[in-house]
């Protein structure tokens, strides 16, 4: 008998079978139930005594129910003695509420992170978060793994003849350079900026893309609209081809009906939420491989560093 063990919540469950196959265990059973007014009920199917025990479960749409529902198994185990619980969260929701950006307002990032320890998390292990500063609202350990490592071999698979690495915004500037100096290529900006109020948003472009491919990297893509218009102005500026790359695809309200009528040639996203719909224009990347060898590398006490070690 293995002295782990392989939780899913209900969030993704296709990552969790692709984890669970990569690690050649199986998922171990656990039922969940919803009560007709929304309430989650949970109960552990064995015994976790004395175990380490790995759950899988994103806090992406329906954020509050994936959220309580992993605060709830996670309680489910403790009180079962588990010996340790890591909380595996490919996309940790609230990771945009971090900060006091405006008087009287949460930081809900942290407020999150709090209702994890709480609830009896050792351990948490996450793919990009927002910002990566919220790692420290933990006490406990948090993996904050990269997702540049699932893109890289996508992106130099496409042997584009002209590409060069665009931030959306400023805001992104320190991941596509990280992007740009892993592949060797140059990079420009989006400056997103509007004029005064009520005006459209302008978009300068902080570099040469006339002729060249352009690869837009961010970390997640909400309601698309940014990415959209950068499209747009990119290719008015003469772009050969633009794509997008983002781990996180949240693709709520109008960005399904936004991708398919804008200028964005593909997106690439990363499986950390399930996706609504299915896109031509979407392409996905599994986690699965990334995530199992850290579980793997943590319950054996190897280095996880080491594996996001990239070169160009």
């Amino acid at each position: 008998m293995s002295n782990y063990m392989l939780f899913s919540g209900t969030a993704n469950e296709a990552l969790s079978l692709e984890v669970a196959k990569y690690l050649e265990m199986p998922l171990s059973p656990v039922t969940v139930k919803r009560f007709s007014d929304g309430e989650i009920s949970v109960q552990i199917a064995e015994s976790v005594r004395g175990k380490d025990v790995y759950i899988i479960q994103p806090t992406c749409a329906p954020a509050n129910a994936n959220l309580m529902e992993l605060l709830i198994m996670v309680d489910a185990l403790k009180r079962s003695s588990a010996k340790s619980i890591t909380a595996v969260v490919p996309y940790y929701g609230y990771a945009r509420q971090d900060r006091k950006a405006a008087p009287r307002v949460p930081i809900s990032a942290k407020l999150v992170a709090n209702l994890m320890e709480t609830a009896g998390i050792t351990r948490m292990v996450t793919v990009d978060l927002h910002a990566s500063q919220i790692q420290g609202f933990f006490d406990i350990p948090v993996d904050n793994l990269y997702g540049a490592i699932l893109f890289m071999d996508y992106i130099k698979a496409k042997n584009f003849p002209n590409p060069v690495i665009a931030s959306p915004d400023v805001g992104g500037v320190a991941r596509a350079r990280y992007f740009a100096k892993e592949l060797g290529l140059d990079m420009v900006i989006i400056d997103k900026r509007r004029e005064k109020a009520n005006v459209a948003e302008v978009m300068n472009i902080i570099g040469e893309v006339e002729g060249k491919d352009v690869i837009l990297i961010d970390d997640m893509i909400d309601t698309a609209g940014t990415m959209m218009k950068g499209a747009a102005a990119l290719k008015k500026l003469g772009a050969t081809s633009v794509m997008a790359c983002c781990t996180h695809p949240v693709l709520s309200g109008p960005a399904y009906e936004r991708i398919k009528a804008g200028e964005l040639d593909e997106l690439v996203v990363a499986n950390t939420i399930p996706l609504k719909q299915m896109s031509p224009k979407v392409k996905v990347l599994s986690t699965a491989p990334m995530l199992g060898e850290v579980i793997r590398r943590v319950q054996n006490n190897e280095s996880v560093n080491s594996l996001f070690v990239l070169h160009s």
